[in-house]
């Protein structure tokens, strides 16, 4: 085995709400002052920077392929309000307020994947393996994602592919060097 450390880094300086679901693989960073109030699984050599939240509940989950990573301020909601039409308010458990249809649902991200620094993902997103999303972007709910490619913007669009076979390289020397004997 490689001269380094298998497992993860989790910075004793951040919440997380339900410590029961959440778990961080080998060779993964959680950095300081982050907040997770969801069900949590983050990959192989992932890195989740500074000042992150991902929040919801526990009804909810966020997933993270390996080799990603979210930079600082990246904000991802597995449930939301909606701003137009409802109060926006938590609601006593006890209390079922008529009409009310926030957003919600799982956020997952594949294998390959970063998010730029201060970007908000919605609820019910699948961000697909080797996607890309550059800084201070929004996504919207459900949006309809390309795998291997670039977005940016707010709401973002698509601005370009990546290069995959490059990255899988990169990869295969990282699990390479993993695997040393």
């Amino acid at each position: 085995m490689a001269d380094i450390a298998l497992g993860p880094i989790i910075s004793p300086n951040i919440r997380v709400r339900h410590p029961e679901y959440f778990e961080v693989g080998p060779y993964s960073i959680v950095d300081d002052f982050c907040y997770f109030s969801t069900k949590v699984h983050i990959g192989i050599s992932c890195h989740i920077a500074s000042g992150c939240s991902i929040a919801g509940g526990e009804h909810f989950s966020f997933e993270m392929g390996d080799f990603s990573s979210l930079s600082s301020g990246v904000k991802i909601w597995c449930m939301s309000n909606d701003f137009v039409n409802d109060l926006v308010v938590i609601n006593p458990p006890d209390l079922d307020l008529e009409d009310v249809l926030p957003a919600e649902g799982n956020v997952s991200i594949g294998n390959y994947t970063g998010i730029g620094a201060n970007s908000v993902i919605m609820p019910k997103n699948c961000i697909p393996e080797g996607t890309v999303i550059g800084a201070l972007s929004f996504v919207p709910s459900a949006f309809h994602f390309e795998p291997w490619s670039v977005y940016v913007g707010t709401p973002i669009r698509l601005i370009g592919i990546r290069n995959r076979e490059r990255v899988l390289t990169q990869v295969e020397q990282l699990r390479n060097y993993f695997h040393k004997e």
